[in-house]
């Protein structure tokens, strides 16, 4: 999605305001886990995109094995494998506890200077850095 949003040409998009405004919040999945389950959250992850017709869900982290962790490594994605593999997706439902976010990466120094400002009077303050290579 990152990659249809630098383009910004793709014609069932209308967002086409690029990729820099984008934030990736980041977690710890046994922490996640661990919360949802003492709280009757519900959870899943899949090894492809969640979106497909053939797309497995799990329920259990000992199946984080399906996941291809070569693709999810991946920066090139022309191989129809690698593609699709880079897919895999960790879907929470209904409520996402802000506490449980540890970090936000950001792609330039701009908008983690907006992200800190917005953060000055939350309790809760995930640390921010530019992480300039998780992007297009």
């Amino acid at each position: 999605m990152l990659y249809l949003l630098h383009k910004g040409n793709h014609l069932d998009l209308t967002y086409r305001g690029g990729q820099g405004p984008i934030v990736h919040l980041v977690s710890s999945l046994k922490d996640v886990v661990a919360y949802l389950e003492k709280n009757d959250g519900k959870w899943t992850f899949t090894a492809t995109n969640a979106g497909a017709t053939y797309t497995q869900f799990y329920y259990d982290l000992s199946d984080l094995g399906e996941i291809s962790w070569e693709a999810v490594r991946a920066t090139d994605f022309r191989d129809p494998e690698i593609k699709e593999g880079k897919q895999a997706e960790f879907l929470v439902f209904d409520f996402f506890p802000w506490e449980l976010v540890a970090g936000i990466g950001v792609n330039s120094p701009a908008v983690c200077d907006r992200i800190e400002a917005a953060l000055e009077l939350a309790t809760h303050k995930p640390m921010v850095k530019v992480k300039s290579n998780w992007y297009y």
